[in-house]
């Protein structure tokens, strides 16, 4: 069983050893479990080693799991995907992504702020990944900055046309129409926040990169997922359970265990993911260093309650 740690508090320099996933779950008996899912439970292509058995030990416990994922796609794509690498939908209350709520916000505009927000927006999307239809959302699609009153960030590969088509662009591209749009004034609503994501051992740039792109040069944005606690809201509120009684696991120091943080969540913080190279991993399952973790969580102003390698029961 892989090793794992348990961080006390910001200030301390305790370590609580652990065995792994399996004596942490019988050790808190946490009553739903927030997981993420790139970095935690498949790199994009396939599931992690043991990840599959973890959550049918999990399951087995009686335990309500929720995917809350910074995917800029619906919550329903997200389910499809993980059955399509071989997990079981079954095992989950369900997800909610960033996307989902995105999509929630847009279409109800009971919010102010997106009530305020206007029709018309520039729309960054996917191209190799498929561009992401606004279908319901009475949204106009405009290629002009000028007509444009707020910029949809789904996606870094390319720029949605008015005709429904997305038209590939390089990064620099995409920020070049950020520029334009910055001195402009117009909003930012971003459907990722996530800078990078795992995909198959390698890291690929997500929205949450223009985002912050677009801050650096004095936009607005609304960041529509982790850290923001809104999304760990959410999936209490889905399954019916208070902070206490919950854990959310992620790979994402600025994303998963920030966001748990801001909403009072104990957090537990996998290694093997987008940090890996950072602390020095080569290989799956690797015990990473402990003092390297702690000085890692301390850049990032991030702390989990517990560190372990992987997902792995």
């Amino acid at each position: 069983m892989a090793p794992g740690w348990s961080v006390m508090s910001p200030e301390s320099h305790l370590f609580q050893s652990f065995n792994g996933l399996q004596q942490l779950a019988e050790t808190r008996r946490f009553k739903a479990w927030f997981l993420d899912q790139f970095g935690v439970l498949h790199d994009g292509k396939q599931p992690y080693p043991g990840a599959v058995l973890a959550l049918e030990k999990l399951a087995e416990r009686g335990t309500k799991m929720v995917i809350i994922s910074n995917s800029s796609r619906r919550s329903s794509t997200t389910m499809e995907k993980l059955k399509s690498l071989g997990f079981d939908p079954s095992l989950f209350i369900g997800a909610i992504t960033s996307g989902e709520l995105t999509h929630h916000y847009l279409q109800r505009r009971d919010d102010a702020w997106f009530a305020a927000l206007g029709r018309s927006c520039i729309h960054m999307t996917w191209s190799s990944r498929g561009a992401i239809s606004l279908e319901g959302l009475g949204l106009r699609v405009v290629d002009n900055v000028e007509d444009a009153e707020f910029i949809l960030a789904h996606g870094t590969e390319a720029l949605g046309h008015p005709s429904g088509d997305s038209l590939p662009m390089t990064l620099e591209e995409l920020e070049k129409i950020l520029e334009q749009c910055a001195a402009k004034k117009i909003p930012m609503v971003v459907a990722n926040p996530d800078f990078v994501t795992v995909e198959a051992r390698d890291l690929r740039v997500m929205p949450g990169t223009l985002a912050s792109k677009y801050e650096k040069l004095g936009g607005e944005v609304k960041w529509m997922g982790k850290p923001d606690k809104i999304i760990y809201q959410s999936a209490m509120s889905m399954v019916g359970v208070d902070a206490s009684d919950s854990i959310a696991v992620g790979d994402s120091l600025h994303h998963d265990i920030k966001g748990a943080n801001a909403a009072g969540i104990p957090s537990v913080f996998i290694t093997g993911g987008i940090h890996a190279t950072e602390l020095g991993l080569g290989n799956f399952d690797e015990t990473a260093d402990m003092n390297s973790v702690k000085a890692l969580a301390s850049n990032y102003d991030a702390y989990p309650s517990y560190v372990l390698p992987s997902f792995t029961w």
